[in-house]
């Protein structure tokens, strides 16, 4: 690749320093950027390495690294709040901008996004497992007061339908829960502690 086709790039793919995501990081002094969660969500599959001798792990980084690049056009949407409409723009202008790289880097993009939206591949499905993970992750990090109310729910029951496919992420999913009870437990207000309790109802085995 050329010196000013790869300053293009990056310059365009700065704006996700700028770009803020729902969460606040674990002072609740300010809201975390989605190139910040890209980043930790690619280090959790660097550790996981060991995990999953069979997967490409290398891919799996790369997935982490690039999957939030439509949002350097699009904005974050809490997932929440997202809705078809948001996930098919956010995708056109993804691919538009993945077809304007030069080779070979236009397909090998094009391809992998293909992948991972059809989450049929381990790697796929290990990186959208830690896609959510890593967000109940930070939620759990940031200050009680910062939770909205339907967030006791979505931090009890969110990703859980993606970890079922491996004991392990299982494993992970459920020792974040415990870090989600012992904060509601120590931080909440008292009318607030059963909030999305139902959500305990009808996790995984």
């Amino acid at each position: 690749m050329e010196a000013k086709e790869l300053l293009t790039i990056l310059h365009t793919v700065e704006r996700l320093k700028e770009v803020p995501r729902h969460c606040t990081t674990s002072s609740g002094k300010r809201v975390e950027s989605v190139a910040e969660h890209s980043w930790r969500l690619a280090l959790m599959a660097h550790f996981l390495r060991d995990t999953f001798p069979e997967v490409d792990m290398d891919k799996v980084v790369t997935m982490c690294l690039i999957h939030d690049l439509g949002e350097t056009f699009t904005g974050d949407i809490p997932t929440f709040l997202k809705t078809e409409a948001d996930e098919a723009e956010e995708e056109r202008q993804l691919f538009s901008w993945v077809a304007s790289l030069p080779a070979p880097y236009a397909e090998e993009m094009a391809s992998l996004y293909r992948e991972m939206l059809a989450r049929e591949t381990p790697e796929a499905k290990i990186y959208k497992a830690l896609d959510g993970l890593e967000a109940v992750i930070q939620h759990n990090e940031s200050p009680i007061e910062t939770w909205e109310d339907h967030e006791y729910s979505l931090n009890r029951h969110y990703a859980w339908e993606r970890v079922t496919f491996s004991p392990e992420l299982t494993a992970l999913r459920r020792e974040i829960l415990k870090e989600t009870e012992a904060k509601i437990a120590a931080e909440a207000p008292a009318d607030k502690r059963d909030l999305g309790r139902e959500a305990l109802e009808n996790l995984p085995e």
